[in-house]
C-alpha cells in the first residue's frame, strides 16, 4: 500500500472518526453549561485541526503529497497519538 493510501485510511478511519467524538463530547460539556474559557478555546482548536486533517485528507487523495510527505505526516500523527 502507497503511503498516501496509508495516510487516506489512517484519517478517515482513525483520526477523523476520534476528533469527532472528541468534538461532541465538548459540545455535551458547553450544552450542559458547564463550559469554561478553556472548553471553548479546546473546541476551537480541536475544529481547526480537524480542517487541517481533512485539507490533508484531500491533498492526499489528490496526488499533492509525495510519499515522503505522507510518511512523515503519519509519523507525526503517529506520536501525536501517544502524548
Amino acid at each position: 500500500m502507497s503511503k498516501a493510501k496509508a495516510l487516506e485510511k489512517l484519517l478517515e478511519k482513525e483520526v477523523l472518526p476520534e476528533l469527532n467524538d472528541y468534538i461532541d463530547d465538548l459540545f455535551e460539556i458547553i450544552a450542559s453549561k458547564k463550559e469554561t474559557p478553556e472548553i471553548k478555546e479546546e473546541l476551537q482548536n480541536i475544529q481547526e485541526m480537524k480542517s487541517d486533517f481533512l485539507a490533508m485528507l484531500n491533498e492526499a487523495q489528490n496526488g499533492e503529497l509525495d510519499e515522503e510527505e505522507c510518511e512523515e505526516i503519519i509519523s507525526d500523527i503517529e506520536d501525536m497519538r501517544q502524548e
